[in-house]
């Protein structure tokens, strides 16, 4: 099989004509970057935020034609738009967007209008609309978000900073949920490093199921969707934000999750692109924080808890991982990085504190070996911490909330 090339798809797309029919997309300057993985491609065309929905036509066009290309695996497109900046009523008049910048062969496009402030790239593709808000708003109005089909409630896993074991968190959260009786599915979406594939113990490629609809994988009763199933374990993912944004909404929306209680969400560490898309794109029920006891751990945990209520995401809770050591020769207790920070900086923000994970060895082992803790030994006391930890979310969740609906999000 012959390796795609970006020159290929380019002149493949120039078939695609664009939205006002006097050019094609390629021309008008409207295809972003375009990124080929295992002959899989990716990209996103840009159009003016307020006609989203009525290009979407424009965005299956493309993809169809890419997707019919010799040797092409795949390929996922998004819509984006931009969003520009300007007065902050409501009634005072904005810019109309201009064209993204033309390859050099075409020079004769239409200035941006003078002053205007340069563009932020927002997901333009949503169910029913983006519903953003404007400086100067701290609550903008947002039309309802429609969760995913059969899915009770969404909540996401996060963290501030990497390497405080959230997604060996996240799953053994999953796998408690399901032993304490509720219908569990997880979504990897950290597109950058992938990790369910290794912890769950899972090979291989999902099913296609109908037109882009794909089967979840499954391990241990827990159905699975990772871009680790669709892109080789030794690819890097150098991934813009339109990307990212477009590979999360295809695996949130485009998989056959079933009827599930709870679909919990692995989420990348830090707050950006995935972080927002999850809160624009449906109505998380909430999220929980993962950190360790250290002062450093707990800014950036810090960064996320306030990312979180920013987007008017309900705080779930915080988990402190790491908590202490036990000595697996003398069952000693050591607090290497400290200890009680995470409950004490959960009193101070006023959110719940959902447990103690300690630092054992079990954990690591038996994650690294693709069977998690919850399996591998479901009597042993990490165990029992991870049910308790399950058990406090699923009462918040149960909890009623008077209606949520997914937020906009707010530039300042």
């Amino acid at each position: 099989m012959a390796d795609v090339t970006k020159t290929e798809v380019l002149e493949r797309l120039k078939t695609v004509t664009g939205p006002d029919f006097n050019s094609n997309i390629v021309e008008l300057g409207l295809v972003s970057d375009i990124f080929i993985a295992d002959n899989k491609v990716f990209f996103s065309i840009t159009v003016p935020a307020e006609r989203a929905q009525e290009l979407e036509p424009l965005r299956a066009a493309a993809e169809r034609v890419v997707k019919a290309m010799p040797d092409v695996k795949g390929a996922v497109v998004a819509l984006t738009a931009e969003k520009r900046g300007g007065p902050t009523s409501d009634d005072a008049p904005r810019p109309a967007p201009a064209p993204r910048p033309a390859p050099p062969a075409r020079t004769a496009q239409r200035p941006a209008p003078a002053g205007a402030v340069p563009p932020q790239r927002v997901p333009a593709q949503a169910p029913t609309g983006a519903g953003h808000g404007h400086a100067g708003h701290s609550h903008a109005a947002a039309p309802v978000k429609s969760g995913v089909p059969g899915v009770g409630a969404i909540i996401a896993v996060a963290s501030g900073k990497g390497g405080v074991g959230k997604s060996t968190t996240a799953v053994n959260l999953a796998l408690a949920l399901q032993a304490n009786g509720q219908r569990v599915g997880i979504l990897d979406a950290d597109i950058y490093g992938p990790s369910m594939p290794r912890l769950l113990h899972i090979s291989g490629k999902p099913e296609v199921v109908s037109g882009r609809v794909l089967k979840p994988m499954e391990g241990y009763g827990l159905k699975v969707m990772s871009i680790g199933f669709l892109v080789d374990e030794e690819t890097p993912m150098i991934w813009r934000g339109p990307m990212v944004m477009s590979a999360l909404t295809q695996m949130l929306r485009e998989v056959q999750w079933g009827d599930l209680d709870v679909l919990v969400v692995d989420m990348p560490p830090g707050t950006g692109d995935a972080q927002l898309t999850m809160a624009q794109q449906v109505p998380l029920a909430g999220a929980v924080i993962v950190s360790t006891p250290q002062d450093l751990a707990l800014i950036d945990a810090r960064k996320g808890l306030n990312m979180f209520k920013k987007v008017d995401v309900p705080l779930l809770g915080i988990v402190e991982n790491m908590s202490y050591f036990i000595a697996p020769d003398t069952g000693a207790r050591y607090d290497i990085f400290g200890h009680g920070g995470a409950r004490k900086e959960a009193e101070r923000l006023g959110v719940p504190f959902l447990g103690e994970v300690p630092l054992v060895m079990e954990i690591r082992e038996m994650s690294d070996a693709g069977t998690p803790v919850v399996i591998s030994n479901p009597d042993g006391p990490q165990t029992k911490v991870y049910r308790e930890i399950a058990a406090k979310v699923w009462d918040q969740l149960k909890a009623p909330k008077g209606g949520r609906t997914a937020p906009a999000i707010v530039f300042d």
